[in-house]
């Protein structure tokens, strides 16, 4: 049974993923979460707020002295390295502090002929996959039981953005882009958070990668969810960034989760069935 002296924050508790972690948690930690804009947090005692643009967070972690960080933030990427650098310090101030950072496939998006495992090194052509190997990079300098990352591909879900973007293009009759050359797999907000409870339960640190068991390519998979929502006669585009299969996968191999975490992508359409 989760222990009920854990003190949890979730930076980004707002957001997507946010909301579904403070969901999972709260029933079993004393949990807090930050938001950044959507007053209607306001009401939460348990959520304050925090935008890391302007405001330092060390004074928050002081006040809330949390036993586990969860980083969920989102927002210009200079602004987070210097907020992530903050809990860098504050963990290595406080030894009893975990940082916890959800990390991204990106950080192997340079790699494009196989799936990417968890003690591969990093590599990336994008952006925002070198924002997410600089906050890697700096947290694993911490000693290695203050420190998870969870690596996660692309994320879905029933309130999630790419699903409500996907409905939203169907009703506008809009084109939805389709990348048949891109070999993946998925995750999405329920199974990202029992892995995480499960990493904080079990006091587990170290690299994870919470993804689908198996691969797809991303045309299959956007046709198969379009199905499962019950739309019917979109448009799509077709996107061929090369003329080779590219892989932007993550698969566990050291840091296997226990069978009941483990999933296939196409558990998520009956999830998304019920929904709709």
């Amino acid at each position: 049974m989760a222990s009920k002296k854990n003190r949890v924050l979730i930076l980004g508790a707002s957001g997507f993923l946010g909301q579904s972690i403070y969901k999972e948690f709260s029933p079993y930690f004393k949990t807090f979460g930050t938001y950044c804009s959507n007053e209607k947090f306001k009401k939460n005692n348990q959520f304050f707020k925090y935008d890391c643009e302007c405001d330092d967070i060390v004074e928050h972690l002081e006040r809330i002295n949390p036993d586990v960080i969860i980083s969920a933030l989102r927002g210009e990427f200079s602004y987070q390295l210097v907020a992530h650098q903050h809990l860098f310090q504050y963990a290595k101030m406080h030894n009893h502090v975990k940082i916890i950072f959800l990390s991204s496939s990106n950080v192997f998006d340079a790699y494009s002929k196989y799936p990417s495992y968890e003690n591969d090194t990093t590599l990336s052509n994008s952006i925002y996959g070198h924002f997410k190997i600089r906050v890697e990079q700096q947290l694993l300098k911490l000693p290695k039981k203050q420190v998870v990352i969870m690596r996660l591909p692309m994320v879905f879900g029933v309130q999630s953005t790419r699903v409500k973007e996907l409905r939203a293009l169907h009703e506008l009759d809009e084109f939805i882009e389709l990348f048949p050359n891109l070999v993946m797999n998925v995750s999405w907000d329920t199974k990202i958070t029992q892995h995480l409870h499960y990493v904080v339960n079990r006091n587990k640190y170290g690299i994870f990668h919470c993804a689908s068991t198996d691969l797809v390519h991303h045309e299959d998979f956007i046709k198969d969810l379009i199905r499962a929502m019950g739309l019917k006669h979109s448009k799509y585009k077709f996107v061929y960034t090369t003329n080779d299969e590219r892989y932007l996968a993550v698969m566990p191999k050291y840091n296997t989760p226990p069978k009941h975490l483990l999933f296939e992508s196409n558990s998520l359409f009956q999830e998304i069935k019920r929904a709709y």
